[in-house]
């Protein structure tokens, strides 16, 4: 983190540019600037009659495939157990935003996909990021007394503008809603089902919320440690604290005193569990957990889906989350 930038350009995550070779290997192909798009608004279909939609990682393929169904076709930008937020993208990649009928992303998350999306001169895109609120967050989220998920103040260590909206279903809702317009507007002869599609799952992220909500209720604690800062909305939404090992970067090395300060709350807070990731590197937290003779969990941030997942689908991973806090917090 450069702290000589002013705060509104700091970012917790290390900027990976797209490699000059990459450009240059698109732009003489023609292909950066192409548009997807007809002159009547309506995206260009592929050869099946689908419309191609291009997501850039598994929170945005999901919303895709389960708004668009059986018109869509999705093609995810990031492979299963790819770290997402290093993603670079080779050169026909880049130029398949340009061609594709739609564009799913969350901008801020991927440093390569926003710069390609930007150039991409694609007219159907959809920034869930633009369609709910984000917030700073560090390695510290207090949700108590906060559970609407509005504007409070955090620790602002390794922090910084927060993508991870999908780990709270109402702000996943609220993406979701934003979809469904871009895909409809890209393919309005489907605007109907798209509609319909986009009200079930609404529905089942209205009953996911209410089971986090009835689940996480008479707990004996409400504090919990995660290898990264994923899951702050989470916390807030249900009144929460989380303790992240690092911020917003899963790379980032926590400090000495990090590390003494997470001894303190685990005591403090009579925290039982340390949270590791699927994807990201497990040895700090498993490292502090023995330090602290404390257990040790899976707490999925849900940034792909792979045979290690503990379920096949987003809702089949966040009932696991579910269940994983509710063993972890203490809950009768």
């Amino acid at each position: 983190m450069n702290i000589s930038r002013p705060p509104a350009l700091r970012t917790a995550f290390k900027i990976r540019r797209i490699s000059s070779a990459v450009v240059a290997a698109v732009a003489a192909t023609g292909l950066v600037t192409l548009s997807a798009c007809s002159s009547s608004g309506s995206a260009e279909k592929a050869k099946d009659g689908r419309l191609d939609v291009i997501a850039s990682f598994y929170p945005m393929e999901f919303l895709a495939k389960e708004i668009g169904g059986e018109h869509v076709s999705v093609t995810g930008l990031t492979k299963p157990g790819a770290e997402p937020h290093d993603l670079e993208l080779t050169p026909q990649q880049t130029a398949s935003l340009g061609k594709a009928g739609a564009i799913v992303y969350l901008k801020g998350l991927q440093p390569a996909v926003d710069a390609a999306v930007k150039q991409s001169g694609n007219k159907h895109i959809a920034d869930t990021a633009s369609f709910t609120t984000q917030e700073e967050h560090g390695t510290e989220v207090d949700g108590h007394a906060h559970t609407t998920g509005d504007n409070h103040s955090h620790s602002e260590s390794e922090g910084g503008k927060d993508p991870h909206i999908w780990l709270d279903p109402v702000k996943y809702a609220e993406a979701a809603k934003g979809v469904s317009k871009t895909l409809a507007e890209a393919d309005p002869t489907h605007k109907a089902d798209y509609e319909k599609n986009t009200d079930v799952l609404l529905k089942r992220l209205d009953e996911l919320n209410k089971k986090f909500a009835d689940g996480l209720k008479n707990r004996t604690s409400d504090t919990f440690i995660t290898t990264h800062a994923a899951f702050g909305y989470l916390a807030e939404r249900y009144g929460l604290t989380e303790e992240a090992i690092s911020g917003l970067d899963p790379e980032a090395e926590p400090s000495a005193a990090r590390i003494k300060e997470l001894h303190k709350l685990a005591e403090d807070h009579h925290v039982s569990t340390v949270f590791f990731e699927t994807i990201a590197n497990p040895a700090t937290a498993k490292t502090l957990a023995g330090d602290l003779k404390l257990r040790t969990d899976v707490l999925d941030p849900l940034e792909g889906i792979t045979d290690k997942s503990k379920g096949r689908d987003y809702f089949e991973v966040m009932e696991a989350n579910l269940t994983a806090l509710q063993k972890a917090l203490g809950t009768k």
